[in-house]
């Protein structure tokens, strides 16, 4: 029983959780527990175990009573914030809840002008983010295709459809070709049955079912390998057969895999790269910010003033528009995915796609088509034979059984003229034989061709055709024939035989025993063949510095002969046996080394990923299958394709519409240059902050009035944060992205310390030149009148509010490239026009008539020609110590 589980600690003194992840677990183990216990029994058994008939099913009365105790058969679904609490989350962000203090705080002392511009740069950040983020969303949901959603029961003994949801443990379901399992059931009764479920374990050839128990084979089974067990997720491919209900919903196995995608995303590289360096300027404002408001209070002696101004200098610390900026870049981005048919569902997942280094994906429907292709046709010298291939084509033309991926593999490779043949008898496939037979009278004679697996028809098999001769089947052949099948084994072929015998016309009727004294005729070898653009796509994603991993449940000589067509090396393979072998110390350096890793369940692909994310690797998961879902959720960016179950396309971050993979590679250089163009502005933002605050620490201790006034800041603060806006429509470098781009705080630090205090030099020049040459030093002389002293203050501020916004709004051309500007690399149209736009209003506004509303006067037409002299002096001095700054520390 669940309850006398031990658990090392009191339920009641664990926090709640632990608690309910502890439970959770607990009754995935009973669900998987149970199925593994009614499959080892009897049908007998396991119906009396379910409390159920064969024949008659549940009542409807039993099946409502059930419905009530065990809950709709419907999976865990990731819930999706509504618009005011999608707003409240956002308002959680650090930037945004200091400048809704700011704000509040300045509208409190009266200050309106400054609480407006706050507030208008809160808006701008938080409503284009939601409303951005709220179209991707939308778009993504327009791709929702749920499975089937009804099925055939047995109610009240009386085949009825009902909605998969209703389905009940102890439910008789009928299932046939095209049928969806609506649960995970015990199989009663069963006929040529096979299930594709390469979603759920990643095998591309379907699965063989029986109803049979063998308890000496079955006995230490997972609940995975269960011959006779039928999962939710996986369909039936062929044959027919009835089945009893055992798990629904999250009980299932599938429901297990599911229940975790109603969990909140985990934290991403791209997430905790935005959310360290929030933390890092606003680390930054703090110190500065009290420190400006110390010394402006003592040496002013105004304290409130003290306080407006350290509030101003506070947003002019703030990357207030980083998440607006941010927002910005990744919509373009994942605009221009769309127009290539990829779908974003979340925007951060485009910096994500470009910044990984390491590419894992599974095998079936990603690089495969997951479906089986006719390779070979071949006699026992190996030799291509069309008479192989047309006993192969009547085979799986006559036979009247549901036709498997085999059957419709043979039909799709050639299209034959059967008209001069009819079927005369068949031999239907069975578990036991593991071989087909039909019987057509051909030519002359009664022509029973057989096809099945290759061991069973040698031992029916007395002779050997090659070509036109017939020779005797001696024993010692065997080897070299059994050999020569390994060898396609090894290659990742699926091989049958195929055989024959002739009889007289008379002869219509035919018994199992007649499958002997067969003429082994050759064979016939299928693959699950890749994707036509898989190769060129993962070239190119090596050649981008991604490293390509092959996660899969399928078996190594497959899953080897994938790898050898689409490129990818696989010297050395793990299976995922010998991967749950390995301690936690060795675990994390093994996954690194390998490449190729086969026959892994769905635990084993996320702890893969997990452990690369654990080891520093920004990691991208590509997958289509149920049993993909733990990975993808696991990757910082989780990529799914058209064809993939629903299950994998809600928990991908990115879904291809189109099976061109191809589109990889430009999401990811599209990633690359997202990101170049995030940290353009975060590097001129955080350096050209930096330096002016070192700027107005000084002019507030030297200065007998403020150097700039609070709504000045405020102002230059917002016109030099539009003068960005541009960023997202820059050209990028190619050498920029050709590598991944990677968050790294430490190297933004150093640029901020290296760059930043070069705009301090000039704002230190700009306020000699104010001081010494335009006059401002007479604020102190003897005789100068208030009104007079105000007049100076503000061609004080003026002058430096001019300069700094325009070194400000200038930096972005130096910083975009390491190229020499405007020469070896020019920003886009729209940047350039952005940033002189900004300039020229810098320029006009002492002269305009907002002029006096922002305490501006004109500036004296000399001023302009030293501010030219700095601006070019600025521009060539941060050059050089950019360049020194990237060949020194490097651009990471």
């Amino acid at each position: 029983m669940i309850s006398n589980i031990p658990t090392g600690r009191s339920a009641k003194h664990q926090p709640p959780a632990q608690r309910a992840a502890a439970q959770k677990t607990a009754t995935q183990g009973a669900s998987e527990r149970r199925l593994v216990e009614l499959c080892s029994m009897s049908v007998r058994d396991s119906l009396k175990e379910l409390d159920t008939k064969a024949k008659e099913g549940l009542t409807t009365e039993e099946a409502e009573k059930r419905l009530d105790e065990y809950g709709a058969n419907e999976l865990a679904h990731a819930k999706r914030l509504g618009v005011v609490a999608d707003l409240l989350e956002r308002c959680k962000s650090p930037l945004v809840i200091q400048l809704l203090v700011i704000a509040i705080i300045s509208g409190i002392v009266g200050e309106t002008k400054s609480a407006s511009i706050v507030g208008a740069m809160i808006i701008l950040s938080v409503g284009l983010s939601f409303i951005l983020d709220r179209r991707s969303g939308q778009a993504v949901e327009a791709l929702g295709k749920r499975v089937q959603s009804r099925t055939l029961v047995l109610r009240d003994g009386e085949e009825t459809e009902i909605r998969i949801s209703d389905v009940v443990p102890g439910d008789i379901v009928l299932l046939m070709a095209g049928s969806i399992i609506p649960a995970d059931v015990r199989l009663l009764s069963a006929k040529d049955f096979f299930v594709s479920q390469s979603a759920l374990t990643g095998e591309s050839m379907p699965v063989e079912k029986s109803a049979l128990v063998d308890k000496e084979h079955e006995a230490g089974l997972s609940a995975w390998e269960l011959p006779n067990a039928c999962y939710l997720g996986s369909s039936v491919n062929s044959g027919s057969a009835r089945a009893v209900v055992v798990n629904t919903g999250v009980r299932t196995l599938f429901g297990s895999i599911s229940a975790s995608l109603a969990e909140k995303p985990e934290e991403t590289s791209f997430d905790k790269g935005t959310r360290s360096f929030t933390w890092l300027m606003i680390r930054f404002m703090l110190v500065m910010t009290a420190a400006v408001f110390m010394i402006v209070g003592m040496t002013k002696g105004n304290w409130v003033d003290a306080l407006l101004f350290g509030l101003s200098i506070a947003v002019g610390l703030t990357p207030e528009m980083l998440p607006m900026i941010v927002t910005v870049n990744l919509a373009k981005g994942a605009l221009t995915m769309a127009a290539k048919k990829v779908i974003i569902k979340r925007l951060p997942s485009i910096q994500n796609f470009g910044a990984i280094d390491i590419l894992c994906t599974d095998k079936t429907g990603t690089l495969t088509q997951d479906k089986v292709v006719l390779e070979k046709y071949v006699d026992l010298t190996g030799r291509t034979s069309e008479d192989v291939l047309t006993y192969a084509y009547l085979n799986s033309h006559y036979q009247t059984g549901l036709r498997n991926l085999i059957d419709r593999a043979i039909l799709d490779h050639t299209e034959m003229n059967v008209q001069l043949c009819r079927l005369v008898d068949e031999l239907p496939f069975d578990f036991q034989r593991r071989r087909m037979s039909v019987v057509v009278d051909f030519e002359e004679d009664h022509v029973l061709i057989c096809k099945g697996a290759v061991e069973e028809i040698y031992e029916c098999c007395s002779h050997y055709q090659i070509g036109e001769e017939v020779f005797p089947l001696f024993a010692m052949i065997r080897d070299n024939l059994f050999e020569e099948v390994e060898r396609h084994n090894r290659d990742g072929f699926r091989v049958l035989a195929i055989a024959y015998r002739e009889f007289p016309r008379e002869k219509t009727q035919f018994e199992v025993k007649d499958e002997s004294q067969m003429i082994l005729l050759g064979f016939i070898a299928f693959f699950d063949p890749p994707k036509a653009q898989a190769s060129e796509a993962l070239g190119l994603l090596q050649e981008a510095g991604v490293r390509v991993k092959v996660l899969t449940g399928d078996n190594g000589l497959v899953t080897q002969r994938v790898c050898t067509n689409v490129g990818l090396k696989a010297d050395r393979m793990l299976t995922g046996a010998e991967l749950s072998k390995i301690g936690e110390d060795d675990f994390a350096r093994v996954v690194q080394d390998v490449d190729v890793f086969v026959k892994l369940s769905p635990a084993q692909k996320e702890q893969i990923v997990r452990s690369l994310r654990a080891s520093g690797h920004v990691v991208g998961f590509l997958g289509d299958g149920i049993n993909d879902a733990p990975a993808l959720k696991a990757a910082d960016v989780g990529i799914s394709v058209d064809s993939g179950v629903d299950v994998a396309k809600e928990t991908a971050d990115i879904v291809l519409l189109e099976k061109s993979l191809l589109v990889l590679e430009e999401g990811i250089m599209e990633g690359r240059r997202v990101f170049a163009n995030i940290i353009k502005y975060i590097r001129m933002g955080a350096s050209s902050n930096f330096g002016n605050m070192f700027s107005v620490m000084g002019a507030s201790y030297l200065l007998p009035f403020l150097p700039m006034q609070p709504v000045q800041i405020l102002t230059n603060n917002l016109l030099y944060d539009f003068s960005q806006t541009g960023i997202p429509t820059d050209r990028v470098d190619p050498e920029l992205v050709a590598k991944p781009l990677k968050w790294n705080i430490e190297n933004i630090k150093r640029f901020m310390f290296c760059v930043g205090p070069i705009s301090s030099l000039f704002d230190y020049a700009t306020f000699a030149l104010m001081w010494y040459v335009f006059g401002c030093a007479a604020y102190n002389a003897p005789g100068v009148t208030p009104l007079q002293q105000e007049g100076l203050a503000k061609l004080f501020q003026t002058g430096w509010f001019v300069e700094s916004l325009l070194t400000q709004t200038l930096i972005v051309h130096i910083i975009r490239t390491r190229r020499i500007p405007f020469f070896g690399s020019c920003a886009s149209l729209p940047m350039t026009l952005t940033t002189l736009l900004i300039m020229g209003i810098g320029a006009w506004l002492p002269y305009s008539p907002f002029a006096a509303a922002l305490n501006l006067v004109p500036l004296p037409p000399v001023y302009w020609v030293w501010i030219i002299g700095f601006l070019l002096t600025y521009s060539i001095l941060t050059h050089f110590v950019k360049t020194w700054f990237f060949n020194r520390f490097g651009g990471d």
